[in-house]
């Protein structure tokens, strides 16, 4: 099986907050974000993702999605480029469709269409954007967007849409993208009507940090919905979203761990925590080992040893001691050649 990893470019800081995301990270620097991606591109890292949010993180800094994509479709060559869950409802879905027309245009073929139904109730309310109640009619806009969207990526003349939510008249998508039939859709399916949706229209399914009890059971919701309407499930690229935290041995884990413990409030730490951070023993806390990729880069590589024996293909990894990249050149030095 050909594994491919890619990069979840920080665009947002979360110090202190060690099971969020960029817990190292103090404040949202723009220019060394971008520079961290650029140098995961050349690193070799498969993909490149930008969290598709408004508001999130320290002083709820945070760079946009698509103008991001954008920027770094410029600055790379050879990953490709996606956003994490695009929220369908923040911009008008036949408008979006025209962007990633345009971005995988400029990328010369490097989109990836991750789409989901919504962003975060309080952030949409935020920015004035219509939040539908209840999940499922979210859920339906969002297939209606899809439906929609490949119709404009591949039809040769001018179509015309009459949907419940979404209406075109003679609207058009030229050029069309560079990928053919159309940039390569990703869905994270997690509820019957998003594995149907997934089943109808994705190449990719996604799960972010869970465990491998609850990942079984996704999976065998979306071969379910696969079945159900005779397609195969090997055809879709099944990726799992982590956060990671790798160094030479496990006294480097042990201090970064330390590290990202001692920016955050002062909570009581577990039991199991405080044993590992003072070196009482070696054993891996629960609540990182149970999602997230933890350790050396031989116990790294037996961690995803174990999501790849389900099926992953695709690991898309949020490295926990960024701004620093002493893993992100590890992992591209010491794991990532181990699966090529």
């Amino acid at each position: 099986m050909n594994i491919r990893c890619g990069f979840c470019v920080p665009i947002f800081a979360a110090p202190g907050q060690w099971s969020f995301r960029t817990p190292n990270y103090d404040a949202l620097d723009v220019p060394e974000t971008l520079a961290m991606a650029v140098e995961a591109d050349a690193l070799g890292y498969n993909s490149l993702w930008i969290a598709d949010h408004l508001q999130l993180g320290e002083d709820q800094a945070i760079m946009e999605g698509w103008t991001t994509m954008a920027a770094l479709a410029g600055m790379t060559s050879r990953a490709q480029l996606g956003l994490i869950h695009g929220a369908n409802l923040l911009r008008h879905a036949a408008v979006t469709a025209r962007a990633a027309m345009t971005l995988d245009q400029i990328s010369n073929g490097r989109l990836i269409y991750f789409l989901a139904p919504n962003a975060g109730e309080n952030e949409q309310r935020a920015y004035g954007v219509d939040w539908p109640e209840p999940e499922q009619e979210r859920v339906a806009q969002m297939v209606e967007a899809l439906e929609m969207s490949v119709a404009l990526w591949t039809a040769e003349s001018p179509i015309d849409y009459e949907g419940k939510f979404y209406r075109l008249n003679a609207a058009t998508c030229n050029p069309p993208p560079v990928q053919k039939p159309h940039p390569p859709i990703w869905i994270d399916a997690s509820r019957p009507d998003m594995y149907a949706a997934c089943a109808r229209f994705a190449q990719g399914w996604n799960a972010t940090p869970i465990g491998l009890e609850s990942l079984d059971e996704r999976l065998a919701g979306l071969q379910a919905a696969c079945d159900e309407i005779g397609r195969a499930f090997d055809e879709i690229e099944l990726s799992y979203e982590t956060q990671i935290l790798i160094a030479p041995d496990k006294g480097g884990v042990r201090a970064l761990l330390q590290q990202l413990v001692d920016k955050g409030s002062g909570e009581d730490l577990r039991e199991d925590m405080r044993a590992f951070l003072s070196g009482d023993n070696d054993v891996v806390p629960e609540e990182l080992a149970k999602t997230f990729l933890i350790g050396t880069p031989d116990e790294v590589a037996a961690q995803m040893q174990v999501y790849i024996d389900r099926g992953i293909s695709h690991f898309m990894l949020w490295f926990m001691d960024a701004p620093e990249r002493g893993g992100l050149r590890l992992f591209a030095e010491e794991v990532l050649p181990r699966f090529r």
